[in-house]
């Protein structure tokens, strides 16, 4: 199921019913790191991931893809707050900057990206790498790398 390098960790899961598991996974291993980077090709699966992580963390709001607010805020039943990006769609940084990015990366609270590459010049250097590859079986495989 995993592999496992102190800044670095590879998670794999075969079937949504596995998804949980390997969400818990992630968690144990990022909880300290606030900025989460999510990479993968079209289709891999960021978003069904972010909802099982937030499933997990006790998200008490409904997780969908931000694709045309670019930015979607749930809450914990903590109390907490994490903000999910999707920047797929935006053209440059500067619309990134429009909605006030900066605030939400250097809030402390935990905030899922989607796309990161489309704003890389805004990102803290500390984060958490989430690389999502699907292999010819429709296996996931997911590659962590603490920055």
């Amino acid at each position: 199921m995993s592999k496992n390098v102190s800044n670095s960790k590879t998670i794999e899961y075969s079937s949504l019913k596995d998804i949980k598991k390997a969400a818990q996974a992630i968690l144990a291993f990022g909880k300290s790191t606030p900025i989460w980077l999510f990479e993968g090709q079209m289709g891999a699966g960021k978003t069904t991931l972010i909802k099982a992580i937030c499933e997990c963390m006790l998200v008490n709001s409904h997780v969908q893809s931000p694709t045309y607010s670019l930015v979607n805020e749930y809450a914990t039943t903590r109390g907490e707050n994490i903000y999910h990006f999707d920047f797929y769609r935006i053209k440059n940084e500067e619309e990134a900057m429009d909605i006030g990015v900066d605030d939400y990366l250097y809030s402390g609270d935990y905030c899922f990206i989607e796309w990161p590459s489309r704003i890389e010049n805004l990102l803290p250097s500390k984060h958490l790498k989430v690389n999502i590859e699907v292999d010819e079986n429709g296996k996931r495989v997911i590659n962590l790398l603490k920055v």
